[in-house]
């Protein structure tokens, strides 16, 4: 059994259970309470046990994690308040990601990968535009295009406009007005730098389950900027989340988590979501804790996290909370009646005095049910609190176990070129669906979308091994199968026509 993981002290330690790590998690609060430093502190304590970490780093200031603490007096203070005689200094082992390719290795999906559903989001595409959408991906497939890049998508949705009346009979309605639609939000994404992040070699994600000796690889993804496009931030996260449950295999109860993935700025997900999607995000965090994925959600107020999702969450760190206006009020009230009461805490009146870093506590015990709730300061981290250097960074990258393998990337034919080269010979009409070939199951999705991709070892794979396991995800079409779209896109199941 894996050592308990000391996270706070107050009138007792508290602990988490790396067995119970998996149940998922929530870390509230407002403002400068001190969220970030409990997040940095879970994550590094799960590290030092071998559980490799996600997280995304919205400030900039979780980079920390890759440099040894020290020479902070508030956390001086803190740890002789806390009487940590015996705590080191040290930092735990990092990979820095990036979807722009400046702040870490470059991190792509392929349009395929992606699919029509989360592409339809990110584009804020309307119901008819997001059937539209659906059709031209489809079209792709019946006709063994590839969509790896904007470029193709762009060109494929030139394709179906063009051949709209043909289509209409087998695929449904297509407009002009749709087609205009979807090539004026594909322009807004590329304006946006939307190309660096859509193409090859696409993320392997056994990149993310490495470990450096005893300690598990702690995965940053430089946000900063991306989080200018907040839709887009949210729907990569959760493409990153469909894709781990889909690829990695069951696991059932073990001892430890094979990753904790921390989602940052919670609120961004559920914003605006429709219906459908909500219900399928809770499908997916219910169900990939069978996979060894632990998910914790990182928010200010615990309403932006829907009842069904927060119900989920058994292992709970709330730092204060403000009850300035009737929305803070019923916040804090709702807040306090999600913990196991302590007879000796009054937790609505206790949310609301907590100073910075401390919070009311409760860790699933080994049966798996919530701990009284305790009132407590949270453990400084080992490592350094704030940013580091453009320097310390680029050493760090340079210096680590993928470098090179993402940062060139591949162009290979696909529908782009393929339509390019169609439109030099005499004119082609739409092919009709091949007959379906068979499929492996694939998990519990697996009749829906095809088969599933297996995590497999973890050994460092070149440019050239990731290119062609990218292209075995997304290139199905090629031989008669239907394109991987993603473990959310297959959930919803039949499209809107």
């Amino acid at each position: 059994m894996t050592t308990p993981l000391l996270i706070a002290r107050g009138t007792t330690d508290i602990y988490l259970l790396p067995q119970m790590a998996n149940r998922h998690g929530l870390i509230a609060g407002a403002t400068g309470t001190g969220k970030t430093v409990s997040l940095q502190m879970m994550a590094e304590a799960l590290s030092g046990a071998g559980v490799p970490v996600f997280m995304a780093d919205v400030k900039g200031d979780l980079a920390g994690l890759s440099q040894p603490g020290g020479g902070n007096a508030k956390v001086d203070d803190r740890l002789k308040t806390l009487k940590l005689e015996d705590f080191a200094f040290a930092p735990s082992p990092v990979m820095f990601w990036d979807v722009f390719g400046n702040a870490g290795h470059p991190v792509r999906a392929t349009i395929s990968e992606m699919g029509p559903l989360l592409l339809g989001r990110i584009m804020d595409l309307n119901d008819v535009q997001q059937g539209v959408l659906t059709i031209t991906f489809k079209v792709a497939d019946d006709n063994g295009l590839l969509l790896l890049d904007l470029k193709d998508l762009r060109a494929m949705v030139q394709y179906v406009g063009e051949n709209a009346k043909q289509l209409t009979s087998q695929y449904g309605n297509v407009s002009s007005a749709s087609i205009g639609a979807i090539q004026r939000a594909l322009l807004q994404i590329e304006q946006q730098s939307g190309t660096s992040f859509f193409g090859e070699p696409a993320l392997n994600f056994d990149d993310w389950l490495q470990s450096e000796g005893r300690k598990g690889y702690i995965n940053i993804l430089a946000a900063d900027k991306l989080m200018q496009a907040p839709r887009l931030y949210a729907t990569f996260l959760l493409w990153m989340l469909s894709e781990l449950y889909e690829r990695l295999p069951e696991v059932g109860d073990i001892d430890k988590p094979k990753l904790v993935f921390f989602f940052d700025e919670a609120h961004l997900l559920f914003d605006d979501a429709p219906d459908s999607l909500l219900q399928k995000i809770e499908q997916v965090v219910r169900l990939v804790r069978s996979k060894g994925v632990g998910v914790y959600f990182v928010t200010q107020n615990p309403l932006d996290v829907p009842d069904v999702i927060l119900g989920q969450l058994g292992n709970r760190i709330q730092h204060a909370l403000r009850a300035f206006t009737p929305r803070d009020q019923k916040a804090v009230s709702a807040a306090a009646e999600t913990f196991r009461p302590n007879p000796k805490i009054d937790v609505s009146q206790a949310i609301t005095e907590l100073g910075v870093g401390e919070a009311l506590v409760s860790f699933l015990d080994e049966k798996g049910t919530p701990g009284v709730v305790e009132r407590a300061f949270i453990i400084p981290p080992h490592s350094h609190i704030g940013a580091i250097t453009p320097e310390q960074r680029k050493a760090i990258i340079d210096s680590s176990i993928v470098a090179g393998q993402y940062e060139k990337a591949v162009d290979r034919e696909s529908a782009y070129e393929m339509l390019k080269a169609r439109a030099a010979t005499p004119q082609s009409q739409p092919q009709a669906a091949p007959a379906p070939q068979p499929q492996s199951n694939g998990g519990i999705f697996g009749s829906i979308f095809g088969s599933s991709t297996p995590a497999k070892g973890r050994q460092r794979e070149g440019v050239g091994e990731a290119m062609i396991k990218s292209a075995v995800r997304a290139a199905g079409s090629q031989i008669g199968r239907q394109i991987v779209r993603g473990v959310l896109g297959s959930i919803l199941g039949t499209s809107r026509r």
